[in-house]
């Protein structure tokens, strides 16, 4: 039995009557095609929802024990976990809203600090903590790595200039990008265009 609750809530105001609701949170979920595959589980079983976002789905009602075990078994048959603790939940909601700032919105002066502060309701340094505790790793270190990440993408559609690209994701200068980007991945731009695609990573391995 897996016993995943998530977190309910009651929206008396927005709807006629009062419904149970039950939230999940589901690791993996990198971009939208993620987002697609899940709602088509969802529909398939059938389980109604009300929303299917990057990591965070809400239900319009409380599953039983065996309709969690079914879910989380089809989520895991296409690489997806339902999360079952606070702590992973925490983290998993930490890499979602920095992944969807950095890869999906056009947001340069994207501020992680304010931004997670905000979205989570916790002060900082209590989510810092969290996060390195549990990764071995920093935040900022976790933003650099995603970074760098885009920077590939970036690179490999050869559609814009590393200047054009180190504006956009927020760098001081190319100079700094490049310094960065050669220490995370021991290799200049220019090197990496040279290698190919072949060397970037999926998101969810970063």
């Amino acid at each position: 039995m897996l016993g995943r609750v998530g977190e309910t809530k009651y929206f008396s105001n927005s709807l006629k009557s009062n419904f149970a609701f039950m939230h999940l949170y589901i690791k993996n979920m990198v971009c939208p095609r993620c987002v697609t595959a899940v709602e088509k589980i969802f529909n398939d079983i059938p389980i109604q929802t009300v929303y299917v976002h990057l990591g965070d789905v809400l239900l319009k009602e409380q599953l039983t024990e065996k309709q969690l075990d079914q879910l989380s078994i089809k989520l895991e048959q296409v690489g997806f976990e339902l999360l079952d603790d606070n702590r992973k939940q925490q983290i998993d909601k930490i890499k979602t809203i920095i992944i969807e700032h950095i890869h999906y919105q056009d947001d340069e002066k994207f501020a992680f600090t304010e931004v997670l502060s905000r979205e989570l309701n916790k002060e900082y340094s209590v989510i810092s903590k969290l996060f390195s505790e549990t990764e071995g790793i920093t935040i900022e270190q976790y933003v650099i790595l995603q970074k760098i990440e885009k920077v590939k993408e970036l690179l490999a559609y050869k559609e814009m200039n590393l200047n054009e690209i180190s504006f956009k994701l927020g760098y001081s200068s190319a100079a700094h990008l490049s310094a960065q980007f050669k220490k995370v991945t021991g290799l200049t731009p220019s090197q990496f265009k040279a290698q190919g695609i072949h060397l970037r990573r999926f998101l969810d391995e970063v």
